[in-house]
């Protein structure tokens, strides 16, 4: 299965995050290593884009990736670091894949599947972290019970030490982070504000309160770490599910190889109890996968030699062999991992607000703060002190990193919960438009149905037995290729019976086969078929729903098979859960409309267009938009393409045409209709987290800077809430999304 899910596309209302690359120009991804400000992304994001001969630059930090867009990305990287570590000190920009071969290395020193390879780094800077805030606490505390107990003797002046020394250990890093971004002229950062805050609270001595915001400072920021890196870890690790190793089999022999080293045509060796590695074909064995990681289906299935498997799935049961039809990069594993790496990149609408409110945030709070160190003692006449203790409160919340890092995490989180599921976004603009989709509009074959005919019904006359009918059927149809007749063939041999070989066939086009069997003339097609041999058909009735075979045995009707296109297991399931998101249901196919309307009375589609020429479904989606709001259109055919990329929302079966995922903006890799409400639930609740969290961001520090300049109560204590406090309590929020289950209403 060769499915493209790489590739962002643009569809109408959906803007894209970059103008379209120039001709020459190609896209390199980068690692930002050390990079933990995401406040400072949008900075760097922004500069990197004003630099000659770059026609795009996004950085995405939940996934600390930098995607470049020049000719030649690379001869631009010095520059690059420069600018990202200009504004954020210890940035080191990396290839992408010079990162991955450093993380092989480290992941193959601490387990046989690499689990560690995406948090190991940082989980070493937690370790770091956590015994300077203990130490630091641990001073300030035997300093705030020596300033309660001993105020102004001789111990006080212990006291001020001790309380100088924690300040020291706890806010040392962050004064001298301060004094390098001044040298490069930033002074609106995170660092230089919270330093100029506690030491204007030292000199109007506010000793504990100096220290202990400097400590709550570092603990919210390292709770926040923490917890950024856990759930980035949890996503990218659910993802990524490339190998680091492959048992190759060569001369008899099986050698453990790199996986990229695989090529095309080798024979892999696939254990009990391992992944396996690479997209191929089975060449020997039988087991059976758990393909959960790929399409998110928990049901096993089976495999014999000759059948397609897929990169990631587990297998389960038997040893088997696999003759790699695609390298590393191409199979399914890293396609995978592509996909939600560039729905990461492509940013929603409201991430781009978020990012233009900060630029003037960090500013205006600051400007306030001023005016009420300044201003308001001046103007009021007012004692200096309870004004100039507000203003540096002020200042502690005015780096808007909170709000910053809220909305793109929220998204990312999204992304993560529908890939576990088998749904894959290809952007952020495909969640945002999702929620708003008011009318789920499907193809019939291949999205409601499964595409592939089956014997439905049998009907026997004039005292045929079952079993004799489809016999024969079965026999007039052996020669053929045509849909129906395979399915009356597997039929048949589902039911264990037996189809004799015709002495004589002949072929009617359009109509059926006449063949001799067992010495008897037997008619097998339609109505058409019957008339033309004058067989009387008398108060037979036309079927309901699919295509009917009729049979007539030496000019004599004996019965028929209706044989249809098999409605899609828990499809019924699945538009009752949408008809309780409030979505009309519609269904476009180029079908009869007597077939079409059969599927919808069995599924409880709501609407039905038949008859339709694929031209004429591009118009038709348009009159559905008028009449109902935005539309997602799900569909898998060649054809569905032009509707796909003309619906608000495109959504491709993963088991459909190529062309159909390359114009979707979702792809359901299980193929099953449940994948279609999963997904809306999913973009509902991660839109609906992401404006929880900047409205909770932006309200709180609102309040704290109205309860202060107003007089009515100012704490900093309050203010580091506000900071740290708020941005830990939107990454809690917003990792609530990876508990999205399915089919939960």
């Amino acid at each position: 299965m060769d499915r493209t899910l790489t590739q962002p596309n643009e569809h109408p209302g959906q803007a894209q995050d970059a103008s379209p690359i120039p001709a020459g120009h190609k896209t390199k991804t980068y690692r930002l290593e050390n990079l933990g400000c995401a406040n400072c992304v949008a900075k760097m994001e922004r500069k990197l884009n004003q630099m000659d001969g770059v026609s795009g630059a996004t950085i995405t930090f939940s996934t600390k990736q930098l995607r470049l867009s020049a000719k030649d990305p690379d001869s631009l990287l010095e520059k690059v670091q420069e600018i990202c570590s200009g504004i954020e000190d210890g940035v080191h920009v990396v290839p992408q894949e010079l990162h991955e071969k450093h993380g092989k290395k480290e992941a193959s020193t601490s387990g046989k599947d690499g689990g560690e390879k995406h948090g190991a780094a940082d989980s070493e800077g937690e370790k770091n972290e956590l015994p300077v805030i203990l130490l630091g606490g641990t001073l300030f505390l035997v300093a705030v019970i020596l300033h309660q107990f001993m105020g102004q003797s001789e111990h006080g002046l212990l006291s001020l030490a001790l309380f100088l020394a924690s300040y020291l250990i706890l806010g040392g890093e962050v004064l001298l982070e301060a004094g390098k971004n001044m040298l490069k002229g930033q002074v609106f950062d995170e660092n230089f504000l919270m330093s100029i805050a506690t030491i204007g609270a030292f000199a109007i001595q506010e000793y504990p309160e100096a220290v202990g915001v400097m400590l709550f400072f570092r603990i919210g920021e390292y709770f926040e770490d923490v917890a950024v890196e856990r759930s980035r870890s949890q996503i990218m690790d659910a993802v990524d599910l490339r190998p680091e190793v492959v048992q190759l089999e060569e001369n008899g022999q099986v050698l453990e190889i790199p996986a990229d080293e695989a090529k095309v045509g080798d024979i892999v060796l696939v254990r009990p109890g391992d992944r396996i590695p690479l997209d191929g074909v089975i060449v020997d064995g039988s087991s059976r996968i758990d393909t959960s990681a790929v399409t998110g289906e928990p049901v096993p299935v089976g495999i014999e030699v000759g059948d397609q498997v897929l990169s990631g799935c587990m297998n389960i049961s038997g040893v088997i062999r696999l003759k790699v039809e695609k390298p590393l990069s191409e199979s399914m594993v890293s396609r995978i991992l592509d996909s939600v790496e560039n729905a990461a990149a492509s940013k929603p609408k409201i991430d781009h607000f978020i990012t233009r409110f900060s630029r003037v945030y960090t500013p205006a709070v600051v400007a306030i703060a001023l005016l009420t160190a300044i201003g308001i003692p001046l103007v009021t006449g007012q004692e200096w002190y309870p004004w100039v203790y507000t203003a540096l409160s002020f200042l502690v919340m005015s780096c808007p990193c909170a709000v910053v890092l809220s909305v793109p995490l929220a998204f990312f989180c999204g992304i993560g919960a529908a890939s576990k599921q088998g749904i894959l976004f290809k952007g952020g603009v495909a969640i945002e438009a999702l929620q708003d989709v008011k009318a789920i509009v499907m193809d019939k074959t291949g999205t409601i149905t499964k595409g592939d005919f089956s014997v439905q019904s049998v009907e026997t006359e004039n005292g045929w037995e079952t079993d004799k009918l489809i016999s024969l059927a079965a026999s007039c149809e052996q020669a053929s290729t045509h849909p129906i007749a395979s399915s009356i063939l597997v039929f048949a041999k589902e039911r264990g019976v037996l189809a004799n070989k015709p002495q004589e066939v002949e072929e009617i086009s359009g109509k059926g086969v006449r063949a001799s069997v067992e010495g008897q003339v037997v008619l097998c097609g339609n109505a058409k078929l019957m008339r033309d041999f004058g067989v009387d058909l008398g108060a037979v009735q036309s079927a309901e729903y699919g295509s009917e075979v009729l049979v007539a045995v030496d000019g004599t009707y004996a019965g028929r098979l209706v044989v249809a296109d098999t409605v899609k297991d828990g499809a019924k399931a699945a538009i009752a859960h949408m008809a309780q998101q409030n979505m009309r249901t519609v269904m476009l196919t180029g079908d009869a409309l007597e077939s079409a309307n059969k599927v919808a009375e069995w599924t409880g589609v709501e609407e039905v267009h038949a008859r339709l020429l694929p031209e004429d479904k591009l118009g038709k989606l348009g009159e559905i938009r008028q009449k109902y709001g935005s539309v997602m259109f799900v569909g898998d055919g060649i054809n569905d393409a032009p509707v796909l990329a003309g619906a608000d929302v495109g959504a491709a079966m993963g088991s459909g045409a190529d062309a159909a995922i390359e114009a979707a903006d979702v792809v359901f890799m299980n193929s099953n209709m449940d994948a279609i409400p999963s997904a809306v639930r999913i973009a509902r609740r991660t839109n609906s987290i992401a404006r929880e969290n900047v409205l909770f961001a932006i309200g709180i520090k609102l309040v704290v800077l109205l309860l202060g300049i107003t007089g009515i109560y100012s704490n900093m204590w309050l203010a580091v809430f506000a900071d740290t406090g708020v941005a830990f309590l939107c990454i809690l929020n917003s990792v609530r999304i990876l508990a999205t289950k399915k089919n939960k209403d």
